[in-house]
């Protein structure tokens, strides 16, 4: 009934609010903010309680940009793979800048790549490693190293690219390793540490990522920017960038990762499953924001050495490469509440993908799969507008009735209804019932890369961006008109004008909207506006036959008594022609009677006559 577009409406505002004070947030002036208290690393599991042996924090960028300018920077040393380009600077063996090759800016620039990690200033996203020492040197973020080389590049037929840095101050030698892999987005860093001197060396490995919130927040399309956490003792914990402002981070994790995401694309420190790890987040000078992990001391002894590895993950929020990386690293593709069912619907999609090549015919045969899934659901609501649709005569009588007294109309109204045996708000509940499925579907195909920059037919060479020519949403608004002339008007004037405007409405929402989701919803209205035709004409076949066959009926039961009818007078008839000729011939009947009466009579003469004889004699 008239209640489903209304319903549709309102999630579709919710979203459009969720859009809208996402964008607020992203846009409302702030004052720079500034760390007050350092957030620490922890002592290594089982060593000495944290009050004991609390480890030094890392400093975040707080000397290094005092200035609010650009990050310090050395000599850059440039890395080419199969699906990337990176540079490492040799101020802290920092990775400075990545490019993913497989992702093109846009279509209109599709040779040059989109850049995730960048040092420019306004626009900071970099990855960091270091060691910290309570006494001596440390080769920390800020330390400068010596790189070996000033270019790489993955050779044909090669399986990795090693990019080594080396750092030296005393007795102290760090080599940093930048390991590269074909086809993948996994950066390990190796670090291996020797101690020349004289006595034991103790310092806390940590990673971090640094970035500010340049990232842009759309108004109808709300997608997260910020940290994220993830632990055994905590899953998958959005730290936003007004969080960190508020109040630093600091807490214990057991295995899992940091991350700092945006749309698309995401960068995280991966720790050791089982490995304590202290995390740690604060705000910086210049609005940057810090989000790390400090793994457990390690302890080199005087003439020895130790190596351990940290692992990044920087590239496209790809959920079978997210997934192969770290456990729970692809809730990175961040369907929200309804992940459960978002996931089955992604996986669909793919499976119609690899079928037909392409995304958009994929969403088409989801959505037909969808319609199809919930038949009978539609089907009930449909059979619920269809006999509203037959009431709307005597509802309309009802109305012009009672008038303006709306209790005595809604009660004739409940009368009519439980009458004749329809409930009102039976088409609701099934599009209540979808309701979710359209959400999750929403997150799906606004959350997936794989739409981005993929092409449908014609003009429509981006799914992921609005229809240039807008041809799509004004497909969607004639589709949604004449979804509704099918359906029954409402009975209020204010809810009918609301109605009404409803598609126009719409029209401008999606006049903006991904392509991709413009056209499931074109594709929904359609198959829904087939599905509501065929099922009001086979319940109009239907009723019309109920009707042929009450008619038939009425017709042989008038046709039976008229035919009783006429038996019994033509019996009558029959029997009143009859009824001389039987009474003659009964025994004593009329004819006999007087036969014999006459012999009685002639005998009674005769008996007479003999008896006046008798007395004459």
């Amino acid at each position: 009934m008239e209640n489903r577009q209304l319903i549709l409406f309102v999630v579709l505002s919710v979203l459009v609010l969720l859009g809208w004070e996402a964008w607020q947030g992203a846009s409302a002036p702030r004052e720079p903010a500034v760390a007050e208290a350092p957030a620490g690393p922890s002592a290594e599991a089982g060593g000495p309680a944290p009050g004991e042996d609390r480890p030094p924090a890392p400093e975040g960028a707080a000397a290094q940009q005092r200035s609010a300018g650009a990050l310090a920077r050395g000599d850059r040393v440039r890395v080419r793979t199969d699906v990337l380009a990176a540079e490492i600077d040799t101020v802290g063996g920092d990775l400075r800048r990545v490019e993913l090759l497989r992702y093109p800016v846009s279509l209109d620039r599709p040779e040059e790549p989109f850049r995730l990690l960048d040092d420019e200033p306004g626009r900071v996203f970099v990855a960091q490693t270091g060691v910290l020492a309570r006494t001596g040197p440390s080769p920390d973020h800020h330390a400068r190293f010596r790189p070996e080389g000033e270019r790489y590049a993955l050779s044909e037929g090669a399986r990795e690219l090693r990019v080594p840095l080396r750092w030296r101050q005393g007795d102290l030698e760090l080599t940093k390793t930048y390991v590269f892999r074909r086809d993948s987005y996994v950066v390990t860093v190796e670090h291996r540490l020797r101690n020349l001197g004289a006595e034991p060396w103790r310092a806390f490995p940590y990673r971090q990522i640094q970035r500010d919130r340049t990232e842009p927040a759309s108004l109808l399309l709300p997608t997260y920017v910020g940290g994220v956490v993830h632990g055994e003792e905590l899953k998958y914990e959005k730290v936003s960038f007004d969080d960190l402002a508020d109040e630093p981070l600091d807490l214990d994790l057991t295995g899992g990762w940091v991350a700092m995401m945006q749309h698309y694309f995401v960068a995280a420190w991966l720790a050791d499953p089982g490995q304590r790890n202290r995390v740690y987040g604060k705000a910086l000078p210049g609005d940057r924001f810090l989000l790390g992990m400090t793994a457990p001391a390690v302890e080199v002894p005087a003439g020895g050495e130790l190596t351990w590895t940290a692992r990044l993950y920087v590239g496209p929020k790809v959920a079978e490469r997210l997934a192969a990386a770290a456990e729970d690293l692809d809730l990175t593709v961040d369907y929200g509440k309804l992940t459960f069912l978002a996931k089955p619907l992604f996986w669909l999609l793919a499976v119609f993908h690899d079928w037909t090549g392409n995304w958009g015919v994929a969403i088409i045969l989801l959505t037909l799969a969808i319609k199809l899934a919930f038949y009978k659901l539609s089907e009930a609501s449909y059979r619920s507008m269809a006999n509203m649709r037959r009431l709307q005569p005597k509802l309309q009588a009802i109305r012009e009735r009672y008038g303006d007294d709306r209790q005595r109309m809604s009660q004739a109204m409940m009368e009519l209804y439980k009458q004749e045996r329809i409930n009102p708000f039976g088409g609701c509940l099934p599009v209540l019932v979808q309701i979710p499925v359209f959400i999750a579907l929403y997150w799906v195909l606004l959350e997936s890369v794989e739409l981005r920059q993929a092409p449908f037919v014609g003009w429509i060479r981006d799914l992921s961006a609005k229809d240039p020519y807008y041809v799509l949403p004004l497909l969607m608004g004639v589709t949604m008109f004449l979804q509704q002339r099918l359906n029954p008007a409402p009975p209020d004037p204010v809810q009918a004008r609301v109605m009404q405007a409803l598609p126009f409405v719409f029209t401008l929402f999606f006049a903006f909207f991904p392509a991709g989701l413009v056209l499931y919803w074109v594709t929904n209205n359609v198959l829904s506006i087939a599905q509501q035709w065929h099922i009001t004409r086979r319940l109009e076949r239907e009723a019309e036959r109920a009707r042929q066959e009450a008619r038939a009926r009425k017709a042989a039961r008038a046709a039976e008594e008229e035919g009783s009818g006429a038996g019994q007078e033509a019996a009558r008839a029959e029997g009143g022609d009859r009824q001389p000729e039987v009474a003659a011939r009964r025994p004593g009947g009329p004819s006999a009677g007087r036969a014999r009466g006459g012999k009685a009579d002639g005998g009674k003469g005769r008996g007479g006559r003999g008896k006046g004889r008798r007395r004459k004699r």
